[in-house]
């Protein structure tokens, strides 16, 4: 007897889920995301305010974006993503719909119910992509692993007693502990 197939979902897909429902499409399977904590959200908060901030402050051309924002990170259909926070230097891949490309960098911060999708399965897809630099941000365990995959800078570990320098800026960094979190 034959197995069933294992249905490949696609953007029309995602685009057809009941208004509110927060997914993500990777290599066409759907992955349900379950609302953020406060923490989850007061986190992102700070990290967009500090990132936006020096942006603006710098008449910087790049733009960050929080979730839910859409991210095709390629051509094909098989994957949208809403990292919690994006930047993208490349204006040419914003459209009204999203970001068409790879942004420049993606902060995750982890959820509890899932912590491999953004330790395993968003980090490999993330570097594969060429998304320059990947920060996740763990709030149980207070910590934050950076990836500088351009300088080819692989899990640097900091507490959120730590000053993290944003690697794809010369001279930007975040202080942890003067965040309000």
């Amino acid at each position: 007897m034959a197995l069933p197939k294992e249905r490949i979902y696609t953007i029309e897909d995602i685009y057809n889920l009941p208004e509110g429902t927060r997914a993500e499409l990777i290599d066409g399977q759907i992955y349900y995301m379950a609302p953020p904590s406060r923490q989850h959200q007061k986190i992102i908060g700070e990290l967009y305010t500090n990132i936006n901030n020096y942006i603006r402050g710098n008449k910087g051309t790049c733009e960050a974006y929080t979730t839910p924002f859409a991210v095709y990170l390629n051509e094909n259909s098989d994957t949208y993503i809403e990292p919690d926070i994006s930047v993208i230097c490349d204006k040419g891949k914003l459209d009204d719909k999203g970001c068409k490309g790879s942004p420049d960098l993606i902060i995750e911060v982890v959820s509890p119910g899932n912590p491999e999708h953004d330790y395993i399965t968003k980090l490999g897809m993330y570097r594969a992509a060429g998304v320059r630099e990947y920060w996740i941000v763990d709030p149980r365990n207070q910590t934050t692993k950076v990836y500088f995959f351009e300088a080819g800078i692989f899990a640097q570990n900091y507490t959120f007693s730590d000053t993290i320098k944003v690697n794809i800026y010369s001279d930007l960094s975040i202080d942890f502990s003067q965040l309000n979190i």
